[in-house]
């Protein structure tokens, strides 16, 4: 379980990211392949994931606007070009995620697609009125052209398919992404799930009366999360832990990377935080 509080505590400097932004989001990291097709090109601190196909190229996750040249340094770094990548996908749209998106489409020329409401505000720039953390994070580049993708759709490209699934709660839009990738004959459910922090500004509310969807969004993700087909989980803003494992992988080893409980494990520190967030706002009620 402790591995995973550090994806909830790794979002936490966006209440002042105006005036610090952690070093780790702008260390440069040594590009890796993960699994098969599926390759790390973010920084230390910021995961972006891209699949190869031959078909073209998908990248998840943009990562902050100072990193496009950093995420695209470590695409050619792997031997593929930016101009291969057809697709960018977002997990959800706070700057330290989607910051990048619209640079690297324009070099790339790739399409974005997103969820409808993270749709809205890639377009808007990171404006989303109904965001936990408003008025905590930075506006980017605005997205101007953006497919909608809806809950469970698939999104193929060429022979690869992605399965967008909705994950709502640390913003209402936020999307989690399913794929298969293959390496010597055997093939794993890759998962790269949504940051499940429950963060806001000074007087949000997760239990207000007036939006029961808020809650109701986020125990949907969980049961999502504990219910998905999972052998390796990726994450946005990536773990210690799971850098310690990838400069372990072998070509004539087990991918210590490779855990079926991940997803279960992660969806259970999501249930965590959900207890802790309510007794605090009950608390704060009286």
């Amino acid at each position: 379980m402790q591995r995973w509080l550090f994806c909830a505590r790794a979002n936490a400097p966006a209440a002042s990211v105006d005036f610090h932004t952690p070093a780790a989001w702008t260390q440069a990291q040594k590009p890796f392949r993960i699994y098969g097709n599926t390759y790390y090109v973010g920084s230390r601190g910021l995961s972006s994931i891209l699949i190869a196909s031959r078909d073209g190229l998908v990248l998840i996750d943009g990562t902050l606007p100072e990193n496009a040249s950093m995420i695209e340094s470590n695409i050619r770094a792997l031997g593929f070009r930016v101009q291969d990548v057809k697709l960018i996908l977002n997990t959800h749209t706070h700057f330290d995620h989607a910051g990048a998106i619209a640079t690297l489409a324009h070099d790339s020329g790739a399409q974005v697609a997103a969820s409808a409401l993270s749709a809205k505000v890639l377009q808007a720039g990171g404006d989303d009125l109904g965001d936990p953390q408003r008025g905590m994070v930075r506006f980017y580049p605005k997205v101007p052209r953006v497919r909608v993708v809806a809950d469970s759709e698939t999104v193929r490209m060429g022979s690869l398919t992605l399965h967008m699934y909705a994950m709502a709660g640390h913003t209402p839009g936020g999307t989690g992404w399913t794929w298969r990738s293959c390496e010597n004959g055997q093939c794993l459910s890759m998962v790269y799930a949504d940051s499940i922090s429950l963060l806001s500004s000074k007087g949000y509310r997760y239990s207000d009366p007036a939006h029961p969807e808020r809650i109701a969004g986020y125990r949907r993700t969980l049961a999502t999360l504990a219910s998905l087909p999972c052998d390796i989980l990726m994450v946005p803003h990536p773990t210690a832990d799971f850098f310690e494992k990838a400069a372990r992988i072998s070509s004539n080893k087990p991918n210590p990377l490779i855990d079926s409980q991940a997803c279960k494990a992660y969806a259970r520190e999501g249930q965590d935080n959900l207890q802790e967030r309510m007794q605090k706002e009950a608390q704060a009620a009286h």
